[in-house]
């Protein structure tokens, strides 16, 4: 009887055990139970839209722009890593709340922040719009701190444009700038974006196809904050190509501090009359592009535009100005040609010429006295170009000046090329509804009058005299290039024509130009600081207006803005030229004491250099 009693009671507490079991274990799958009705029924709406939230996004990933270089491997411009800040305006709860905290981190002001960004609408809200570009990596840091409250703003590593020279040659790179939205729709655009960096000037802008290169673009699984989890995918950007230009760059700098030693706007063009090739196209004031870089800021660009001296404004190619005694290359050609003068004409100078009511006075007071053709060149005589181009008429000097390519676009890459004016009789008549008088022949014939040509038209022109008549199109661009150094395309010379003259003709003019420099009584003194090498040139003085009697006793009187313009062309070597320079100082007063130092500074350096660039032999003895 113990024994089962004994038993009964073990078998009470087995149960018991078994019974608390179950109910703990009833209570644990209750709990499981709950647990899961409350995540799926009262919080399964919040989770539904916080993984809808987890989303993949699509980054696109800027290729590294191609160097620009000048024709000796210098880089001139460059991309650096940079770090920019986008948002996608979709993610956002509160844009201008994000946009201000943003503007605190970053240190920018919120007006420019908000003006890149607009109003994004339709498929604009689910795209990444950029916000700040060229951040600094402090910035950068305390922005990456901060995205867990910034949710839509992305961040990510791209190329930066860099100009390490500055202002120096910024009219011929030019700078980037966001695509505008009506050039979307345009054929040249095919294939960009809204938001693309883009060339907006100079040859950032001519070349940007090769510049620029394909973009990559990652795959990146975001959380419902923006942050990313992992990069599902990833294409690597190509890089673009390398240009490289036909500028020496070393000249381009000493061309542009003898503009700025003076304090002077102006223009310097530099070419090889061999094949058209340009050393240097300097204009004065510039800008730097690096300003352009980041996002040129409101301020900025208004200090630019509103500059009355036009800092955008490029000189070399837009400037057109009265080519001055330049001119009277062409009155002498054409007089040769036609038959009106020769060697032996001779016409005496006692400082004026009087015509009709009017008094035309030569820039010497007392007179060069008796000169012919070659002495009047070297001497650059009004009076005997006067009397010369009365012969001549208008329209007969607009045939020759149209034969040595003025007045028309050179046809160099650059866009936005002036065209000039050559006038005639039947353009005043059109223009003005008057008929041609022969006092405004009087003027033209020495450059004066209703003329306007380009720093690059000189250029040109003279170097057409030296070379033996070919004029040439102007170029830039050298080559382009691979990373890797391979040739993909280069560029050569480029013949636009001849000048319709005769080959005596061009002698004449040649040994006179020759004159202006060495002889005793030239004009062009200036270069015959370039030791062991002779050359060839002409002065000219453009009037800005009509000067009085007392203006000219008194030049120091007059208002800048009011003086003369000063010119001064010439190439060298005189018997087989390599270089050909046009220099063109605003209000810089007489061509051979303004213009020709700066070109002589600059043929001086050519010569010294010569035999650098054994690449092309531009600077070797032919």
């Amino acid at each position: 009887m113990t024994l089962l009693g004994s038993g009964s009671g073990s078998d009470g507490f087995l149960e018991r055990r078994i019974a608390l079991a179950v109910v703990l274990v009833g209570l644990v799958w209750g709990l499981l139970i709950a647990r899961i009705l409350f995540l799926q029924i009262l919080q399964g709406e919040a989770f539904a839209v916080s993984a809808e939230q987890n989303s993949v996004r699509a980054q696109r990933v800027q290729a590294p722009r191609g160097l620009i270089l000048d024709r000796n491997g210098e880089i001139l411009v460059d991309s650096q890593p940079s770090y920019e800040a986008r948002i996608v305006p979709n993610e956002i709860d509160d844009l201008d709340l994000t946009l201000a905290r943003m503007a605190d981190v970053l240190g920018v002001d919120r007006g420019e922040i908000v003006r890149r960004v607009g109003d994004p609408r339709r498929s604009d809200r689910f795209k990444p719009l950029r916000v700040a570009h060229g951040i600094g990596r402090d910035s950068f840091a305390r922005l990456q701190a901060r995205l867990w409250a910034l949710p839509g703003v992305v961040t990510q590593m791209t190329p930066l444009r860099t100009y390490p020279y500055g202002e120096s040659a910024a009219h011929v790179l030019g700078w980037l700038g966001e695509i505008d939205p009506d050039q979307l729709g345009q054929r040249e655009y095919h294939g960009y974006r809204s938001g693309s960096i883009i060339g907006r000037k100079g040859i950032e802008m001519v070349l940007d196809r090769s510049l620029r290169g394909s973009p990559g673009g990652r795959n990146v699984l975001v959380d419902a904050h923006g942050r990313e989890i992992r990069t599902l995918s990833e294409v690597d950007p190509r890089p673009g190509l390398n240009v490289v230009l036909t500028l020496d760059h070393e000249l381009q700098r000493i061309a542009e501090q003898g503009l700025d030693r003076i304090g002077k706007t102006g223009a310097i063009v530099a070419l090889d009359p061999r094949n058209g090739e340009v050393l240097v196209l300097a204009s004065r004031p510039a800008f730097d592009p690096n300003l352009f870089a980041v996002g040129i800021s409101t301020d900025d660009w208004a200090g630019f535009t509103g500059d009355e001296r036009k800092p955008l404004h490029n000189r070399a190619l837009q400037g057109q100005y009265p080519p001055g005694s330049t001119y009277k290359l062409v009155t002498a050609a054409a007089a040769l040609e036609e038959g009106v003068a020769n060697l032996g004409t001779r016409v005496t100078c006692h400082g004026s010429f009087r015509f009709g009511k009017r008094r035309y006075r030569c820039w010497k007071r007392g007179g060069h006295g008796t000169v012919g053709l070659h002495a009047a060149l070297v001497q650059s005589c009004d009076v005997f170009f006067y009397q010369i181009g009365l012969k001549l008429g208008p329209d007969r000097l607009a045939h020759y000046a149209r034969a040595f390519g003025l007045g028309e676009r050179t046809g160099i890459e650059l866009p936005g090329e002036s065209a000039g004016l050559v006038p005639t009789s039947a353009w005043k008549e059109q223009r003005f509804g008057e008929p041609w008088l022969d006092g405004e022949t009087v003027s033209l014939s020495i450059g004066q009058g209703f003329n306007l040509w380009t720093p690059i038209q000189m250029a040109v022109a003279y170097a057409a005299v030296g070379n033996g008549g070919t004029l040439y199109r102007p170029s830039l661009v050298k080559r382009v290039e691979s990373l890797r150094g391979e040739l993909i395309r280069e560029s050569g010379p480029e013949a636009r024509g001849r000048v319709p003259v005769r080959e005596e003709t061009l002698k004449i003019l040649r040994t006179a130009l020759h004159g202006v420099v060495h002889h005793p009584r030239g004009t062009g003194s200036a270069m015959r600081r370039v030791a062991g090498v002779e050359s060839a040139g002409k002065t000219g003085t453009a009037q800005v207006v009509g000067w009085t009697e007392e203006m000219s006793e008194n030049e120091e009187a007059v208002p800048e803005n009011l003086r003369d313009h000063a010119w001064f062309v010439t190439y060298l070597p005189a018997d087989a030229p390599r270089l050909a320079i046009a220099v063109l100082v605003e209000h810089g007063g007489h061509g051979g004491s303004a213009a020709a130092p700066i070109a002589a500074e600059i043929a001086a350096a050519f010569w010294q250099n010569q035999g650098r660039d054994g690449q092309d032999g531009l600077y070797a003895q032919n």
